[in-house]
């Protein structure tokens, strides 16, 4: 699993282990216990489940990683004979549907480009983060991690170390390119240990996936863009803008560095979704 996955599930387990009685042990715990806590969860939130049902506070995906956190612990209870039974067994997570991501229109990401201050050294570097954002689809922590020895100006692509340490060669586009140059013209001294990494916080440091979320943000909003706009978003546009293209599914797969087509699969239904809607729109039936 990722960092960020595992550190999610150790916090899920943690804070069920201190919802329960000081004292209470692994092999006590019932599935009873566990519809509990999700409730307590529930109510934090503004809202609870009755009976055995699961609670109605807690989104969908939330009560189904939560679940995950739990059934995964008390399967390793199980392997280490701390208990016969998975108490987590008898709970149905919630079905979660298929999530449609928000996409921006191919004229949305140019203005966002467009809407960067290009007169400081910020501008520079805000620029180059939203061309390599859109322009390979990486994810955040793809992008903060990134080294200049993996870039190849010349051979125009970037080496991408992914989740679990797998790398995958992603075209560089012209327009990327001429950002990250043009910012590394003017990138700061880089602190000790970080002189390879590429992008640059001002006291020389990796920036942060904060504050790669607010520079994409603030520059929507410059942009007059209303949409929830998010780095991950760019990576959506930048796959679906590919398969609208006409690029094969196999491609993009590989570009995104998704294990599974069937992850990839999701958008060939945001572009289905886009012509249905535009087709109910302007359908001569439509009142």
């Amino acid at each position: 699993m990722s960092p960020n996955t595992v550190a999610s599930y150790v916090a899920d387990v943690e804070a069920f282990r201190d919802f329960l009685p000081e004292g209470a042990r692994p092999s006590g715990v019932t599935p009873d216990d566990i519809l509990s806590y999700v409730r307590y969860r529930a109510e934090t939130l503004g809202g609870a489940g009755k009976g055995h049902d699961l609670d109605e506070g807690l989104s969908k995906r939330s009560q189904a990683r939560l679940l995950s956190a739990l059934r995964s612990f008390f399967g390793w209870c199980v392997l280490e004979g701390e208990r016969k039974d998975n108490p987590c067994d008898g709970i149905d997570a919630p079905k979660i549907g298929r999530y449609l991501p928000e996409v921006l229109s191919v004229e949305e990401v140019g203005s966002i480009l467009d809407a960067v201050d290009l007169t400081t050294e910020n501008g520079l570097r805000d620029r180059a983060i939203l061309e390599v954002l859109y322009g390979c689809g990486l994810r955040v922590s793809e992008l903060t991690s990134l080294r200049i020895s993996q870039v190849y100006f010349d051979e125009q692509f970037v080496r991408v170390i992914g989740k679990g340490d797998k790398q995958r060669i992603v075209p560089l586009g012209e327009m990327a390119a001429e950002a990250v140059q043009a910012y590394l013209a003017v990138r700061p001294a880089p602190a000790t240990g970080c002189s390879d990494i590429l992008f640059l916080g001002r006291s020389g440091r990796p920036l942060s996936r904060v504050s790669v979320f607010n520079i994409v943000k603030n520059a929507a909003l410059a942009a007059g863009i209303r949409k929830e706009v998010s780095p991950h978003t760019f990576r959506h546009s930048f796959a679906t803008h590919l398969v609208e293209g006409g690029a094969d599914l196999r491609t993009v797969q590989e570009m995104l560095g998704h294990a599974s087509i069937l992850t990839t699969e999701i958008y060939t239904h945001i572009e289905a979704a886009t012509w249905q809607a535009d087709i109910l729109r302007h359908h001569p039936s439509r009142s």
